[in-house]
């Protein structure tokens, strides 16, 4: 089955789709709608339909372990907590190996795995030879031990080490071993932003000069569009203003799929 649309652009597409669709059955071959209103409904589905995966086109290709693990995934009979679309996919997993590569991470916390797809993809632009690795944080173990197969079939799964058990818990023994990262990825369950961010900051848990990622910043439009949000989105727009509030922070919000949030601890 095809995943379903679950970025704000691939929403709106589809809602144009849907439109389009109702105006044509509605006509009965003569449309009231003018026709220059409806080639700009054509022209706004094309714009729409064809982002995602003109970007797709335009970025590196992933590694045939990465296309290996996806289509695992895609694969799976997922049950009502998970799902494929939790799969981070081809562009924000380039992204986030460009984030490893340009920030020179030796040490990478990934708090929210699935599959391994993201972990994976950052663990392959990570040094070799300088004792490099990526600790990745599931709750479930099914997603967990996909990932650790997949992570067996190729070198760079090498440097992950996978805990499974409850994000906070794992963050606060990190913390009490005195560990610091250079990246910190979060894609976990909404609810748990702020308190994970709490954890990164209070725990010490970031070193000089980190980066810390943070995934599904916009929620299919939840946060901004009129009507109340649901549980997710109320947790992200929450979120989301409490790091634009906080002095201690500085941060850009992406359009990278469902949004990346970079953040950064300032002096």
């Amino acid at each position: 089955m095809a995943p379903r649309p679950v970025t704000p652009v691939g929403i709106a597409a589809a809602l144009v789709r849907s439109v389009e669709t109702r105006l044509d059955g509605a006509d009965g071959g003569g449309s009231a709608v003018a026709p220059e209103v409806l080639a700009d409904l054509a022209r706004a589905r094309d714009l729409l339909d064809g982002v995602e995966d003109y970007v797709a086109r335009c970025t590196s290709p992933a590694s045939p372990a990465l296309q290996a693990l996806e289509t695992r995934t895609r694969a799976e009979a997922w049950g009502e907590h998970l799902e494929q679309e939790m799969l981070s996919g081809h562009v924000e997993g380039a992204f986030l190996r460009m984030l490893v590569a340009v920030t020179g991470a030796t040490r990478v916390l990934e708090v929210g795995m699935f599959t391994g797809y993201s972990a994976l993809a950052m663990a392959e632009a990570l040094p070799v030879g300088v004792g490099a690795r990526l600790v990745a944080c599931e709750v479930d173990e099914r997603a967990a031990q996909i990932a650790r197969e997949a992570f067996a079939t190729t070198p760079a799964g090498g440097v992950i080490d996978v805990r499974v058990g409850p994000a906070a818990d794992t963050l606060r023994d990190l913390a009490a071993a005195g560990e610091r990262f250079d990246l910190v990825f979060v894609d976990a369950d909404k609810g748990g932003y702020a308190t994970y961010l709490d954890l990164l900051l209070d725990g010490d848990l970031l070193a000089p000069r980190a980066l810390l990622a943070v995934d599904n910043t916009l929620l299919q439009g939840e946060p901004w569009l009129p009507g109340e949000a649901g549980v997710n989105g109320a947790a992200i727009a929450a979120f989301n203003d409490r790091v634009a509030a906080d002095e201690r922070l500085e941060q850009v919000l992406l359009p990278v799929r469902d949004g990346v949030t970079l953040i950064r601890r300032v002096s």
